[in-house]
């Protein structure tokens, strides 16, 4: 049998089509149990590497010959020895490419809606970490929104849609993900937006993200506004665009709601986070279609693979949003947390500018989950 490689941009299109699969994962229990490949009809079977070095016919009547098969490890060669002795004994399987660093670093862009006069409004889903990035287009020109630090993808999507990046906005310092906003200002001689308060310690140039400020994208005059939403981190700002869409970072999310503990201030932030979400938010129209910076779960996805939801939705069905008594709203967002993001103390002092590391480095950096919210 020929033993099939898939990239990481196959596997989500399965992901977003709600198509089935069966994955073998050959890595440790600890690390498939901490972070996967999420379906919505996916099925797994997790045995380590290190099991099957004397053959794999133990395992065969446990996985389908009537499911497309593929065996994923952490960097790929473990999958390909396995999926090549499942070959071997007649079993057609594919193995992920690059393996689940690979899948960690792809992002697909989706379309979110379409803006007045041939403007666009671009969703890129980073399915293996749970970010979430936008692009706004309108004649000519674009903003970005919490770009991560895959530039290429970026500007390569300009080049495509042949519009020129005027604006890159960071809605707030970033702790779970390297932030590829600067770089992509940098390189395009776009203007780079950062919330002051969030940027006492960087050592680069920005041009500060105040709340109330309108930038203007395409000679049609889509507008971008800022609202300060502080919580998640001091400086955390929202955008409402053409006033149908509310950017909300990392403040809300679909199922949950941001962790205010990322800088270590907890106890001082959990008031800004409440009065985010309980007074600022509820002064908007409730069509606003909420539009934020990451998911958690599979479960946040849409059928055509976004991550969006009307905010008055959120109102009703988001229990963050729903904790009437303040003591227990404080205990939800402090004592109830999940573990913090995996190098986060160094990914804001990336961010900051303070360290640079390299690529390897950087992967290694922001490898597994979203660990943004609180459920």
């Amino acid at each position: 049998m020929t033993v099939n490689k898939w990239t990481a941009a196959t596997v989500a299109r399965k992901v977003i089509d709600n198509e089935e699969l069966f994955i073998l994962d050959v890595r440790n229990a600890d690390a498939f149990e901490d972070w996967k490949i999420d379906g919505h009809k996916f099925e797994y079977l997790n045995i380590p590497y290190f099991e099957l070095l004397d053959g794999v016919e133990e395992i065969l009547p446990k996985i389908p010959t009537d499911k497309e098969v593929l065996v994923v490890c952490a960097k790929e060669g473990s999958s390909v020895m396995v999926a090549e002795m499942l070959s071997e004994a007649g079993r057609e399987v594919a193995y992920l490419e690059g393996g689940m660093k690979s899948w960690s670093s792809y992002l697909e862009p989706i379309k979110v809606a379409d803006l007045p006069n041939g403007g666009e409004l671009y969703q890129f889903v980073r399915l293996g970490k749970g970010c979430l990035s936008y692009m706004v287009i309108s004649e000519g020109e674009a903003a970005i929104i919490d770009a991560v630090r895959f530039t290429d993808i970026f500007t390569n999507f300009a080049k495509d849609k042949g519009v020129e990046i005027k604006h890159v906005f960071d809605t707030h310092l970033h702790a779970d993900h390297i932030s590829g906003g600067r770089h992509i200002a940098a390189e395009t001689g776009a203007t780079y937006y950062l919330p002051p308060k969030d940027a006492t310690e960087v050592v680069f140039d920005y041009t500060p993200l105040n709340d109330g400020l309108n930038v203007k994208i395409g000679s049609s005059q889509i507008d971008v506004n800022a609202l300060y939403s502080p919580g998640h981190t001091i400086g955390s700002t929202s955008f409402v665009i053409d006033n149908q869409y509310l950017l909300t970072g990392d403040i809300l999310f679909i199922d949950s709601i941001g962790r205010p503990d990322l800088a270590g201030l907890a106890e001082d932030w959990v008031g800004d986070l409440r009065e985010t979400l309980y007074t600022r938010y509820r002064e908007l129209a409730e069509d606003l279609v909420v539009l934020p910076a990451h998911f958690m779960i599979i479960d946040e996805l849409n059928e055509d693979g976004t991550v969006a939801k009307r905010l008055g939705d959120l109102f009703k069905e988001n229990h963050g949003l729903n904790i009437e008594d303040e003591d227990e709203f404080r205990s939800t967002v402090t004592d109830n947390l999940p573990p913090q993001p995996n190098a986060y103390e160094q990914i804001r002092q990336v961010n900051m500018g303070k360290i640079t590391p390299d690529n390897d480095e950087q992967t290694e950096m922001e490898i597994g989950p979203n660990r943004c919210a609180v459920r």
